[in-house]
């Protein structure tokens, strides 16, 4: 271990929400303080940091602000501004590194990024104008989905396409912003691997999940994930290869499409991931811990799954059965302290513990 991040060093997050907020309880742990950059006055990270920065994006002033008073920065989305990033860089370091989020903030670069590391994605089109949207359903074909380049997550920015969509009308609903058409993938599940990669580039994976999403947001991640021994070596050596051509540092997701024909890349997320939870429960050290050891200069934890662990999205009125998650053997239950309770939010999940 070489120059680790010094004891009672703070660590600058860029956004609030519960990542954030999972990130800074872990930092703590390990002896940092936060500070988070956030526009909301009331986001849940601020409920658990050391300093709350409550600014805009695109405030100079005070993003310079916050450059000054952090060691070094993480980010636990992908939307920032490149323009912060480029003033921020001028103060101190950013993990991970900022190819890494601009290739995951634009759909058609980052399919274009696996593409060119040999691995398989589903097939996709750039379509950039409607013109352009109708010469790729010529080429893909239906059903497909229509996504945003940028801006899109849990089901937004996208919609589904077929042989009677009014294609027009499917461009209007998007704000007529650049896309991407991905053709359909027969697959048999989802899953995503959680990966971790250090300043000396040693790699640490946690075991894959397995995905189930409802209305474009996910619902549960389980593990272990129903793979053979090689489809579970195969997504471990997808996450590691796309880690090392991105000189990455910190956590990554990668969700995968198992096929009959083998697995293909879904997406990347430059950041610890909503289906990495189960680690909270299922590990040693869990993603959120990983990412700070990663970014800090200290060694790699241990990922080992010592449990099965189902974890579950409380989604809006979810968590209104609060009672009967508490009430549940075997069962974490982690609030993000939202109050407002609004359909297709993320208010919490539960881990629970199938099996030891």
């Amino acid at each position: 271990m070489s120059n680790p991040l010094p004891q009672g060093s703070t660590i600058g997050i860029l956004g609030g929400g519960q990542l954030g907020r999972m990130l800074a309880v872990a930092a703590s742990r390990l002896g940092y303080k936060c500070a988070i950059f956030d526009p909301a006055g009331d986001c849940p990270a601020s409920h658990v940091a050391n300093y709350h920065h409550k600014a805009a994006y695109d405030d100079k002033a005070a993003l310079g602000h916050f450059g000054q008073a952090v060691d070094l920065i993480t980010y636990e989305f992908e939307n920032i501004p490149t323009a912060a990033l480029d003033l921020l860089e001028e103060f101190c370091p950013i993990f991970p590194n900022r190819t890494a989020l601009e290739t995951a903030q634009d759909r058609l670069s980052e399919k274009d990024f696996l593409n060119g590391l040999g691995l398989r994605t589903a097939p996709y089109q750039a379509a950039h104008t409607l013109d352009a949207l109708s010469a790729a359903v010529a080429t893909i074909g239906t059903p497909g989905i229509l996504k945003t380049r940028r801006f899109g997550y849990d089901g937004k920015g996208q919609v589904t396409l077929d042989a009677h969509t009014d294609i027009s009308q499917a461009w209007t609903s998007l704000k007529s912003v650049p896309c991407v058409l991905e053709g359909f993938v027969d697959f048999s599940c989802e899953i995503s691997v959680i990966a971790a990669r250090a300043m000396d580039g040693s790699i640490a994976c946690f075991d894959p999940g397995q995905n189930i999403h409802k209305d474009g947001i996910l619902r549960t991640t389980s593990v272990p994930a129903a793979l053979t021994a090689a489809q579970k070596t195969d997504a471990v050596l997808i996450a590691s290869q796309i880690l090392n051509a991105l000189d990455y540092i910190g956590v990554i997701g990668v969700e995968l499409f198992v096929t009959s024909d083998g697995l293909l890349v879904n997406e990347i997320a430059s950041r610890v991931h909503n289906s990495g939870h189960w680690t909270q429960a299922g590990c040693s050290v869990d993603q959120f811990e990983q990412h700070i050891r990663a970014i800090a200069g200290l060694p790699l934890g241990d990922g080992s799954r010592y449990a099965d662990v189902e974890m579950t999205n409380l989604i809006g009125d979810d968590v209104l059965a609060l009672e009967k998650y508490l009430n549940t053997n075997h069962t974490q239950v982690h609030l993000y302290g939202k109050h407002a309770v609004k359909p297709g939010r993320k208010m919490g999940h539960i881990n629970r513990i199938v099996s030891k």
